[in-house]
């Protein structure tokens, strides 16, 4: 497995300092929060995806896909009742897998939980059928640019569609496209009934990508989650993916969060062999 980090952990770093500081770290892959780059994903042009691409490459970073899809721009949503805003929220998606596609990404993590909730009305069948609706409407364009969009289930603290992964594979399954699967974040896992090596063993085959974490918010290793059994999960899962560091909690610092966690990572993934 390769390690990469999400990049808005670094705050208003300028791009270049992120890719060098991680490089040097051990990290291969940076993930990109759209909402970082531009208000909207169209806003980026053309010369500036070039230029990223190219300056991340030229580090030895690869840019391994986008997530924190729809923070911005305001108005998106993917399972709102009104046919308009889901019809906005799927042209969105298409802009979305354009700028993956063009900065060398191919997965796009769909997590989002505001842009995502029940509304008042909505029943979880509607709210499936309108999520299929959106999501199926991307998918064209993500198979010609090889793309995935990768489907986070997340915790009802957060959220309260999609709780589960086995809820996100039932959607995943309904969709039944082979550029749509499934997300596995450990803090968000964390709030499912079963532990999480289980779930990872249930679900293998089924997985896309992978972020990791801590309950806390904070990197993994930098709080009381062991990743021991969770890589003996995924080994056991056949997944040789990604393995992305996302963290929520941003106390301890950009570089104290990046280098405690690889550092971790490396010497469990050691452990466990």
């Amino acid at each position: 497995m390769r390690y990469c980090i999400c990049n808005e952990v670094f705050g208003d770093w300028p791009w270049e300092q992120v890719c060098d500081f991680i490089r040097g770290l051990g990290y291969e892959g940076l993930e990109v929060a759209p909402f970082t780059l531009a208000e909207r994903a169209e806003a980026v042009s053309a010369a500036r995806r070039r230029e990223l691409r190219r300056s991340a490459e030229s580090r030895g970073i690869a840019v391994v896909g986008l997530h924190w899809l729809l923070v911005k721009p305001a108005g998106l949503h993917v399972t709102h009742p009104d046919r308009d805003v889901r019809r906005r929220t799927a042209d969105y998606f298409i802009e979305l897998v354009q700028l993956c596609a063009d900065l060398g990404g191919s997965v796009m993590v769909i997590g989002s939980p505001k842009q995502r909730n029940l509304l008042p009305g909505v029943t979880p069948g509607q709210a499936a059928d309108f999520a299929a609706e959106v999501f199926t409407a991307a998918l064209l364009s993500a198979e010609r640019l090889g793309v995935t969009l990768a489907l986070e289930a997340l915790s009802p603290a957060d959220t309260n569609f999609i709780t589960t992964v086995e809820e996100a594979i039932e959607l995943a399954d309904r969709i039944g496209h082979p550029n749509f699967s499934v997300n596995l974040d450990m803090k968000a896992m964390s709030s499912e009934a079963r532990r999480i090596p289980d779930v990872i063993r249930a679900a293998a085959g089924r997985f896309a990508h992978v972020q990791v974490n801590d309950p806390s918010g904070r990197g993994p290793g930098m709080g009381d989650l062991r990743y021991e059994p969770i890589f003996a999960a995924l080994k056991q899962a056949g997944y040789d993916g990604w393995l992305s560091v996302e963290a929520f909690d941003f106390t301890p610092g950009p570089e104290a969060t990046a280098r405690q966690s690889i550092e971790y990572l490396v010497r469990t993934a050691e452990f466990v062999k």
